[in-house]
C-alpha cells in the first residue's frame, strides 16, 4: 500500500483536537483496501443515554461491525458521537437504529451492524440488533467472524 497523503486526512477535524466536545459528526478517512471484504469491529462499554420518560440513566455496551467500502470511520469521532447521547432522552430501540442510519450515511459500507446490549433495569435486559446490507457478498465473506451472542 502507498504512503498516506495528507489530503486523505484533510476532513478529520476531531482527531488531535484537544478541545473536541460531544458531537453527532462522524468523520471518515479513505479505505486503502476497497476491493477487499474485511470486518471492522468497534466496541464500547461506556455508552449512556437517558430514558426519555423518567430521565433515569441507561447504560449499554455498543458493538459496531462493518465491512467498509470507500470509507472508514475515525474512532475518536465515533467516541465523541457515542458521548453525545449522554444527556439525551432516547429509547434503546431508537438509538441503535439512529446509530446504524448515521454510520450508513457517513460511510456507505458494504455491510453494517449495530448491537446495543443495555444493562438490566427493572429486571429486564434489552438487546437491540440492527443491520444494513448493501452488498450481500460482503456479509457472506465475513459471516464466520460476525459477533454472535
Amino acid at each position: 500500500m502507498a504512503k498516506p497523503k495528507k489530503q486523505e486526512f484533510a476532513d478529520l477535524t476531531l482527531l488531535g483536537n484537544k478541545k473536541a466536545q460531544p458531537s453527532k459528526k462522524l468523520e471518515a478517512f479513505p479505505n486503502r483496501a476497497p476491493g477487499r471484504y474485511y470486518l471492522v469491529t468497534l466496541e464500547s462499554n461506556e455508552f449512556t443515554c437517558l430514558c426519555p420518560i423518567t430521565g433515569q440513566p441507561d447504560f449499554a455496551t455498543i458493538y459496531v461491525e462493518y465491512v467498509p467500502d470507500e470509507k472508514i470511520v475515525e474512532s475518536k469521532s465515533f467516541k465523541l458521537y457515542l458521548w453525545s447521547y449522554r444527556n439525551e432522552g432516547v429509547f434503546h430501540e431508537h438509538v441503535v437504529n439512529m446509530m446504524l442510519d448515521d454510520l450508513v450515511k457517513a460511510l456507505d459500507p458494504h455491510y453494517c451492524r449495530v448491537i446495543g446490549y443495555f444493562n438490566i433495569r427493572g429486571g429486564i435486559a434489552i438487546t437491540v440488533d440492527a443491520e444494513h446490507v448493501k452488498t450481500p457478498e460482503a456479509k457472506e465473506a465475513v459471516k464466520e467472524r460476525l459477533k454472535v451472542r
